[in-house]
């Protein structure tokens, strides 16, 4: 069987340079799609996002369906680039649990008696990657605006997108955190976030944080489901709207930093992808933001 191409996306493998801190010398597999017309003066606004390997085909079709009615939809043309690694599936599970995690990490058992080791905590070096690595070779392939770009990540992604924030508040023009893991490993990322705002770093940029409706109640079809009682006590802990929506309020505080919080209707956490990536679109290329 011959898989269908994702339309207008080039897909490449690149490695960080040896020696550094991300995950080894694995490559990370990367969706680039181009827009079918040409650069404007300034270069293409750009905006990166997670977890590729689930998400580079429908991020494709938003773009060409929905750049193409500009009047309609609101939405102008940019480049996407997409990050992930070269597997067959959705997830490379151990690999993005390590380049999302922020530091200082921990490790965790296998899930069967012969899986891997999962570790977190190599965030700083997968920035880097995007940085340092990344962001010139996308330069080198496309015309882009470097004063335009966004990043988007969903759950792990999402709580890697505040991290970044946190350490490289110029990196990026937008940022967009869906679902954010804010509860893990203690919620560090809250102490992160309260030393940010005491730094007063005075960063113009625009935070869109997201969660769907059934990330911190049953939706309809889990209720009364054998396995409930564990959902319920999992929303407990992770509070995922309440955390996601005061996080929001906590970066409104910033100087110069503008920060919303949207709550998506009828979305699980998984399910919440597609909605996502559409207001992701909206908000890194609409044409009623400057």
């Amino acid at each position: 069987m011959i898989a269908a191409p994702i339309p207008d996306t080039e897909v490449f493998e690149i490695a960080a340079p040896a020696g550094g801190e991300t995950s080894g010398d694995k490559p990370w597999r990367i969706y680039l799609y181009r827009p079918p017309d040409e650069a404007p003066e300034a270069g293409w606004p750009v905006l990166y996002y997670l977890d590729a390997n689930a998400v580079a085909g429908t991020a494709a079709d938003i773009m060409r369906v929905q750049a193409t009615y500009p009047l309609g939809t609101g939405i102008a043309w940019g480049v996407m680039v997409g990050i992930g690694y070269p597997v067959e599936g959705a997830y490379d599970s151990v690999r993005r649990s390590w380049d999302m995690g922020p530091p200082p990490g921990q490790s965790y058992p296998p899930h069967t008696p012969d899986g891997p080791e999962v570790r977190t905590g190599g965030a700083d070096g997968f920035l880097a990657f995007i940085e340092d690595v990344l962001k010139p070779e996308i330069a080198r392939r496309v015309p882009v605006d470097p004063a335009r770009q966004s990043i988007l990540g969903h759950s792990f992604g999402g709580l890697f997108v505040l991290h970044a924030l946190f350490r490289r508040p110029t990196a990026f023009a937008r940022w967009i955190a869906a679902s954010p893991a804010i509860w893990w490993e203690g919620a560090g990322i809250v102490d992160s976030a309260k030393a940010f705002l005491a730094e007063g770093i005075a960063s113009e940029g625009r935070v869109l944080l997201l969660a769907g409706e059934y990330e911190q109640k049953l939706a309809p079809f889990q209720v009364g489901a054998a396995d409930a009682p564990t959902r319920r006590a999992s929303f407990e802990e992770s509070r995922i709207v309440d955390n996601t929506r005061e996080m929001a309020e906590r970066l409104a505080q910033a100087p110069g930093l503008t920060a919303e919080f949207a709550l998506i209707p009828g979305e699980t956490h998984m399910s919440v992808l597609p909605a996502t990536l559409n207001l992701a679109i909206r908000f890194a290329f609409g044409r009623d933001r400057a």
